[in-house]
């Protein structure tokens, strides 16, 4: 049994000195504020992306170190040296707004490949290590929908209740080794896959882009308003502390609401 309980009274503050952590899609977005909040906590951050350039860039600016992957490709995924990883952050994802019916199935194969299989690859391989060594921490980035559904996002929603599971697995047989896994669920966040989003769903909705966040967007929650990165990044800081030693297994939601329903 690995004992990583807190003394009553001690400060909520966050220190991974010493710690190795990997977060995908880590060039930008929620990803680079995950690993810039890591950084600031001491840890040593591996960023993941497949965008080479602007990872580099993202390493440099948080003293950390980057890796280029395209995570629809197993066998890349496979092949990545990671080395010894104490907290994985996997966060990597895509988009794409269509019904059903008009739904590319080569899309919907690439999106669970990113958001399920390429998570799953990581965490077999990062978990013996962290076996090992009697600690670790696995946040998987889920949504509000991975707790809800909304139309046209048939291969987003599939992904994140898949992510949702595994998560909890983890959780389970990580227990006794000192690991935990959680998920974080934010609502919309103020990113650049966000923005992406609002012609499609104007498109999808026959809505005028201007008013796609407030009216189908924003519409379920009672804050209405969009996430900080900042925001998702200190949560999942927070799960990584020894203050969240008994936190596993659970989706911390961040949506203003919208699960209230």
């Amino acid at each position: 049994m690995v004992s990583t309980s807190v003394t009553a009274g001690q400060v909520a503050e966050v220190d991974l000195t010493g710690r190795r952590a990997l977060v995908t899609g880590g060039a930008g977005g929620i990803g680079l504020s995950c690993a810039r909040r890591l950084a600031e906590a001491g840890a040593e951050v591996l960023i993941l992306d497949v965008r080479e350039r602007e990872a580099r860039e993202a390493a440099g600016e948080i003293g950390g170190m980057a890796l280029a992957a395209d995570l629809t490709d197993m066998a890349a995924v496979d092949a990545l040296d990671c080395g010894a990883v104490d907290i994985l952050v996997n966060n990597a994802g895509f988009q794409h707004v269509a019904p059903i019916p008009e739904f590319p199935p080569e899309v919907f194969a690439a999106i669970l490949k990113i958001m399920v299989e390429a998570p799953f690859r990581l965490v077999r391989r990062v978990l013996p290590g962290m076996y090992e060594r009697g600690w670790g921490r696995v946040v998987n980035i889920s949504s509000v929908h991975g707790l809800r559904a909304s139309p046209y996002k048939v291969a987003y929603v599939t992904a994140k209740h898949a992510l949702e599971g595994m998560s909890k697995v983890i959780a389970l047989e990580g227990a006794e080794h000192g690991v935990t896994s959680n998920c974080v669920n934010p609502a919309y966040v103020r990113t650049p896959l966000v923005e992406e989003q609002i012609a499609d769903q104007a498109r999808v909705h026959g809505l005028p882009p201007e008013e796609v966040v407030e009216q189908i967007m924003l519409a379920p929650a009672a804050v209405r308003r969009l996430i900080e990165p900042d925001e998702v990044a200190e949560a999942v800081a927070y799960l990584c502390s020894p203050q969240a030693s008994m936190i596993t297994g659970a989706s911390l939601t961040i949506d203003g609401g919208w699960t209230a329903h």
